[in-house]
């Protein structure tokens, strides 16, 4: 169990997070199959192990996992588009009439309806870890609708759930901008060999560099020109590498070697204690890591009022 990508919330008030009371409130909302005329269906899984006996929570020194899955049925619009057509074609030809767009909207919601059951089935998890004492939750996806789709579940089941994204005081651009042009980045960060540089301008450039030297004098010259950095490749002590962007999203999460043979010999053989393991020793990895990312990026700013 280890996250591949990461965005950060904030609680905002204290929740009292117990493990059976979550899992019972989660139990409300499970995930279920789409029946034959549902697009989509959402709720949580077990986030280890299958079966009616796997507990909907996972805890493990403090730390809390949850799982929700979404299913939904794949219906190409292209698909529809030329069902609809074909119909109309069909009527405005045996008819002699012309089909207006009352008619060929109900149309297209009558094949909708027969095309469904028919229709391929896609599934997809999102993990989320919640740090009750840090007061962080951690969604693993990169799109902010992935995770907001999983927080607002958890909000329903809970009844409340006082949250917003983490933000930090200096635009994550200009601090890693500076990186990027000093080459010199905070302590126990290092600049990687990936990064993507945008003009300012409203219909400005976009450079996109991997596997490049950074500290090479084309990428200076970009910078020069007044490109700022909005993606960079960056390692944290010899711990994990990431990419990091200008919304404060860590995407390719990856957690060296070391940590992860740890795991494997703190898991033992069972595939439930490898999975507990990773969990556990990510999570106090991300204590650490977490406060050292927000301090290098400004320090956390916290809204007034709050």
């Amino acid at each position: 169990m280890w996250f591949r990508n990461l965005l950060v919330y904030r609680l905002t008030q204290d929740v009292a997070f117990e493990p059976e009371a979550l899992a019972t409130a989660l139990a409300a909302k499970p995930a279920r199959p789409c029946a034959s005329q549902e697009l989509t269906t959402y709720g949580f899984v077990a986030p280890f192990g299958k079966g009616a006996d796997a507990p909907l929570v996972h805890a493990s020194q403090g730390f809390l996992l949850i799982a929700a899955r979404k299913e939904e049925r794949i219906l190409p619009g292209s698909v529809v588009r030329d069902a609809v057509k074909e119909k109309v074609d069909e009527i405005e030809a045996e008819q002699m009439r012309k089909v207006y767009k009352k008619e060929r909207d109900q149309i297209k919601d009558e094949i909708v309806q027969a095309f469904l059951p028919r229709a391929f089935i896609r599934r997809g998890t999102t993990f989320a870890a919640i740090a009750p004492a840090q007061g962080l939750i951690l969604v693993d996806a990169s799109s902010p609708k992935r995770a907001e789709d999983l927080l607002s579940t958890l909000r329903e089941a809970i009844g409340s759930l006082p949250v917003r994204p983490l933000s930090v005081k200096i635009a994550p651009t200009a601090t890693l901008t500076e990186w990027l042009k000093t080459q010199q980045a905070a302590a126990d960060f290092h600049v990687l060999d990936e990064c993507e540089l945008r003009d300012t301008h409203e219909d400005g450039g976009v450079v996109r560099c991997k596997r490049q030297d950074l500290a090479s004098d084309e990428i200076q010259l970009h910078l020069n020109a007044g490109k700022l950095v909005t993606q960079l490749a960056v390692a944290w002590q010899d711990k994990l590498s990431f990419v990091l962007d200008d919304k404060l999203v860590v995407k390719r999460l990856r957690f060296e070697d070391l940590l992860q043979e740890q795991a494997e010999q703190d898991g033992g053989e069972d595939a439930l204690g490898q999975q507990d393991a990773s969990f556990t020793l990510m999570m106090l990895t991300f204590v650490e890591f977490l406060p050292a990312l927000f301090e290098a990026l400004g320090g956390e700013e916290i809204p007034q009022g709050l």
